[in-house]
This record gives structure tokens, sequence and C-alpha cells, in this order.
């Protein structure tokens, strides 16, 4: 019987040697790659930089001290131009606004974030992708060996299905963690440029060292989850290897 869809035989044979390449990296991922990646996250956990015993340690050591504004001018060649927004109280004439502004310039150009959380987050982030990447791959390796849609002889195909959905919900999970990255360092600044225009409020001060602490405990919890994960899924894919590697029984059993 002729095949129903003409397949151009070199695109095939680069597909099957795709196909080969994925299997190949993704049982290495599985048998060793998983196993060893937990052990250096578990080494990675009792390091001293995730074992604070007094999380004031990781407060930032900036000191919200205002430089004096500097004034500027906004004009051009002896022509004013429009006044910004921020407006001098002492800067009408006639019923105008002059063309002054004042601008609030650090020493040093910039408020620093918190180094030794910067460099926490530097070493995790990468761990975080790396998760990502491995568990897309073998989740390619799983998907490719679903055999064609038939009636019955399914469990197979049903725990190949469970373990793709298992690995496509460690990668959500990866992915919120960048998210929640993301979100602290935008909350952080946003405190700090409160602290900037109200620097008298000391409730501002405090929240961010509360919210440094936080990102720290989070941070731990992101480590903790990440080694976790290896481990269930590096226990999963061992358990059912057999179903996913043959999902269907090649010998069908007589009726009787």
């Amino acid at each position: 019987m002729s095949s129903l869809l003409k397949v151009d035989s070199e695109l095939k044979a680069k597909v099957e040697t795709f196909r080969e390449q994925i299997t190949s990296e993704a049982e290495n991922l599985v048998a060793n790659f998983f196993p060893q990646k937990l052990i250096d996250l578990d080494h990675f956990l009792e390091e001293n930089i995730l074992n604070v015993s007094d999380l004031k340690e990781i407060h930032s050591e900036i000191q919200f001290q205002l430089p004096d504004p500097i004034r500027f001018t906004n004009s051009h060649d002896g022509v004013d131009m429009k006044p910004m927004k921020r407006k001098l109280e002492d800067g009408v004439i006639d019923g105008n606004w002059r063309g002054e502004t004042e601008m609030l310039v650090m020493p040093e150009g910039m408020m620093k974030c918190n180094a030794k959380l910067m460099d926490l987050i530097e070493r995790v982030k990468p761990e975080i992708r790396t998760l990502i990447e491995k568990c897309n791959t073998v989740k390619m390796w799983i998907q490719l060996l679903i055999p064609r849609i038939e009636d019955g002889n399914n469990f197979g195909v049903s725990i190949q299905e469970e373990t793709v959905a298992e690995l496509r919900m460690v990668e959500s999970e990866a992915a919120s963690y960048l998210d929640q990255i993301s979100r602290y360092y935008i909350t952080r600044a946003q405190l700090v440029s409160k602290i900037t225009k109200y620097p008298h409020v000391e409730d501002y001060r405090r929240t961010v060292s509360e919210i440094d602490e936080k990102e720290y405990i989070s941070l731990r919890i992101i480590v903790s989850e990440l080694r976790n994960q290896y481990v269930a899924l590096h226990d999963m894919i061992l358990k059912n290897i057999e179903k996913i590697k043959k999902p269907r029984s090649s010998n069908s059993e007589a009726l009787y």
C-alpha cells in the first residue's frame, strides 16, 4: 500500500537523525544529568551563602543620604524652553513660570541594589534556565515515543501523557521563579524611589530591608524546589521507563 503522504527522503533522514539525537540526549539526562544535578543543588543548599543565621547580614549597606538638588535652566541660546513639570516655588515672573527645574543627582550616579542578593540571584537564574531547557528536551523525547492513536491497550500511552504533563508543569513553575525575581527588582526600585522622595519616612526604609529578607528566603526555597524537581522527575521516569519506551505490548493476548 502506497504512503498517503509523500515525504522527501532527504528530509525524512534528517528528521530521523534529529529523533536519534533527542533520544540519546534525553536518556543521558535522565540516567546521569538529573541525579548529578540534584547532588549539586543539595551541596549548594549547604553553602554559607544560603545558610545565613541572622537575616540582617543580607541587608543593603546603602545609606539613603540625599544630596542638595541641582538647578537647571531650560533654555537654549538665550531662548527659554518649555518649563519642566516640577516648578520652583520662587520661579514666577509676570505670572509665568521661569524655565527652571531642580533635579537630584546621586554622588555615585545611581542607587545601588543589594549586592549580596544580586550575586545570589545570578547564581540561581542559570539553574532555573537549565531545568527549563532539560525538561523541554525530555518532554520532546517522550512525545516522540507516543505511538499512533488506536483502540485499546492505551495504559502505557496514558503513562507517557502523564509524564509529559508533569514535565510541562515543572517548566511552568520554573518560569514563574524568573518572574518572581523580576517582581522583586521592580518592587524594590519603587520603594527606593519612595525613600528618595520621602527620606524622613522610616517605614519605607524598613520595608526595603523586609523585602530583601523575603527575597533571600524565597531564593533558598527556589533552590530547594529545583533539587526536589530533579529528584521527582528522575524517580518518576525510572519507575515507568519500560512503559515510556514501549507503551504497547507487541504480543497480543489470545481471546478465549
